[in-house]
């Protein structure tokens, strides 16, 4: 309680001036608190209000998400028909802060990049460049793994669309041999209709300088490349996609009950990260929407140059 609080509650029983002689502090400062005490419920009430609207956009039963910090719960505050009026994110902030609503975070990673041996050796292409822009052109791919209670593992291979930062294809398998690469590279063909032209940046694991992966790549037409051996920040944009991926599936647990569970919780994550869920290298909108106005916005510079 602090000190105004106190000779509100007791100004009955001793007087104002008494009390503020008390606890040293001025009158003028007591009744100037005390007229601005009607302002501080209306900011209470529109505070709590606010925290309301927050926990519905954490909450996964009603699509939310439990790992979305400040900057996205902002976004998703002020956009369109959730729209009540507009909010300053460093409001957003505080409240979150005060209420101990901030997103999950990652407790731990484990390297699952198994040492190349074959001497395959591609530049890298990427020279860490992560810059969005057009879709379709740069990639980038890792492979982390999912824990299960049991003790083993799944592994999910990604291809992401450094334009749109789109996860365009993706596999998950009880295993890290090279099909489990393979199919999520064709996932990605499947997807885009096409892979020819493109660049797919990696690092330097086994499965990724297989002869087999390799002979793919070269019938797909797309073009190897990667980072230098032993750093991870030439790939960093695949690791920082793996942490995300793990912090807002698992939520803080150790591991997924069973392999059925972890699948279908994958599933269902990549559908509303390409679909739904905000990134503020793009604007802050999901990588489809991001990808869809990159479309209208080049039809119409096409059309104007014609």
């Amino acid at each position: 309680m602090n000190r105004f609080q106190f000779v509100e509650d007791h100004k009955d029983a001793y007087g104002v001036k008494r009390l503020c002689e008390v606890i040293e502090i001025a009158r003028s400062s007591f009744y100037a608190w005390l007229a601005a005490a009607p302002g501080r419920s209306e900011r209470q009430a529109a505070d709590a209000a606010l925290v309301a609207r927050i926990r519905v956009l954490q909450d996964p039963a009603r699509g939310g998400d439990r790992a979305y910090g400040s900057p996205r719960i902002t976004a998703d505050l002020n956009d369109g028909v959730l729209a009540q009026e507009r909010v300053n994110h460093k409001r957003v902030a505080r409240v979150m802060r005060e209420h101990q609503l901030a997103g999950i975070r990652l407790r731990r990673r484990v390297k699952t990049t198994i040492p190349d041996q074959s001497g395959r050796r591609f530049p890298d292409l990427i020279e860490r460049d992560f810059s969005t822009g057009e879709p379709n052109r740069r990639y980038v791919g890792d492979i982390t793994y999912l824990p299960i209670a049991d003790g083993t593992n799944l592994y999910l291979a990604s291809v992401i669309d450094l334009g749109s930062r789109k996860l365009a294809g993706w596999q998950v398998a009880g295993h890290m041999r090279t099909e489990l690469v393979e199919d999520a590279l064709r996932a990605a063909a499947r997807d885009r209709g096409s892979l020819a032209g493109v660049v797919f940046h990696s690092d330097h694991g086994s499965v990724y300088t297989s002869k087999a992966y390799v002979k793919l790549c070269k019938r797909l037409k797309v073009t190897q490349s990667m980072g230098a051996i032993g750093t991870s920040a030439d790939n960093s944009l695949a690791e920082s996609f793996n942490a995300a991926l793990k912090r807002e599936l698992l939520a803080g647990r150790a591991a997924f009950p069973d392999q059925a569970t972890a699948y279908r919780a994958v599933f269902r994550w990549v559908n509303r990260y390409n679909t739904r869920r905000r990134h503020s290298a793009i604007g802050n909108i999901s990588p489809n929407a991001y990808e869809t106005a990159y479309a209208v916005t080049t039809s119409a510079t096409l059309a104007e140059a014609a």
